[in-house]
């Protein structure tokens, strides 16, 4: 039994690309939230640490 899918139109194929783009960029900004924050945290000594 062949599978049909359905083909996405031009306009859902946009709100697709625009909801991706912005997942990536709320992600993008977690993540820099969270390196802040962090940093923040710890504070500047971390970077004073013998290696």
């Amino acid at each position: 039994m062949p599978q049909e899918f359905v083909k996405p139109t031009e306009e859902q194929l946009k709100a697709r690309r625009s909801r991706s783009i912005a997942m990536g960029l709320a992600l993008a900004a977690f993540v820099i939230i969270v390196y802040i924050g962090s940093l923040a945290k710890i504070g500047p000594a971390i970077l004073d640490r013998a290696m």
